[in-house]
């Protein structure tokens, strides 16, 4: 793919890329597959996919309380748990607006560990990496922003977001799926959006404007980008998903660069 090619003009030290087909093909890929890069907020949909799998072997429920008070392992995941970005503070009342928080899934992955009794970084390796193939990744920090990882590696868990084999498809089907629907809030990096729409610690794109995936993505387009200057985005629409990894951190360079990207690869794809 010819559009890939264009992170060689960001101005960054190092960026490697992938384009994911549904069936798990890799459709084209650019710079240096296996170097491992900080994932900084992208480490969420993998911390998230493990609280998802606990949900599913019955060490969790969505519906059980976790966080503050009136709080659910669901408010926890959607970001609408109240709880400030990173201190111990209430913004809001649980299911009233979009607080985008580190610490929420920091909390999320303590409670599991007190319910569930295992280290949370165990059950993320044991529970979703390991049966992924996923062997260059690991927390090297908190659940909500310390990952570690691969194009290669990530490669594979959009494949598995794709057609999933691990999780169940419904379980997929519900993380992307609006939840708690209509609450505003800050999208980071691209301010406040009306409404701000999340699943189950994936973000949704929606209606969103400005966003970090391009005007060709679809309104159902989910994923992740972070701080480090990484994301990841799966178009069900398109059938198609896309990794980027850098390692220069987020700011206008990637807010400018990103949209322009991802509509390359998606009319790359439609054959324009």
């Amino acid at each position: 793919m010819q559009s890939l090619s264009t992170i060689d003009s960001w101005p960054v030290p190092h960026a490697a890329t992938a384009v994911i087909a549904r069936d798990g093909r890799i459709l084209g890929q650019h710079g240096e597959q296996d170097r491992e890069f900080a994932l900084a907020s992208v480490t969420k949909l993998l911390s998230a996919a493990a609280i998802l799998l606990a949900v599913e072997e019955g060490a969790l429920e969505l519906d059980d309380p976790a966080g503050p008070d009136g709080a659910t392992v669901r408010h926890l995941l959607a970001h609408a748990s109240g709880l400030d970005f990173s201190e111990d503070l209430i913004r809001a009342r649980p299911g009233h607006r979009r607080v985008y928080s580190n610490l929420g899934i920091n909390v999320l992955a303590e409670t599991f560990t007190e319910r569930a009794g295992m280290a949370f970084d165990e059950y993320l390796r044991e529970g979703i990496l390991e049966p992924l193939g996923m062997t260059a990744t690991r927390l090297e920090g908190p659940p909500a922003a310390g990952g570690i990882s691969t194009v290669a590696d990530l490669s594979r868990f959009a494949a598995e977001l794709q057609a999933p084999h691990v999780l169940h498809p419904d379980t997929i089907a519900l993380a992307t799926t609006v939840a708690f629907p209509g609450l505003d809030g800050v999208l980071p990096g691209f301010g406040r959006q009306h409404p701000n729409d999340w699943g189950l610690g994936f973000e949704i794109r929606g209606s969103k404007h400005p966003h970090w995936t391009g005007s060709r993505n679809s309104p159902q387009t989910y994923g992740h980008f972070g701080q480090a200057g990484t994301f990841l985005w799966v178009d069900p629409v398109a059938e198609v998903a896309c990794v980027a990894l850098t390692d220069r951190n987020f700011g206008a360079w990637s807010a400018e660069a990103w949209p322009v990207f991802s509509d390359a690869i998606l009319a790359e794809l439609a054959g324009e």
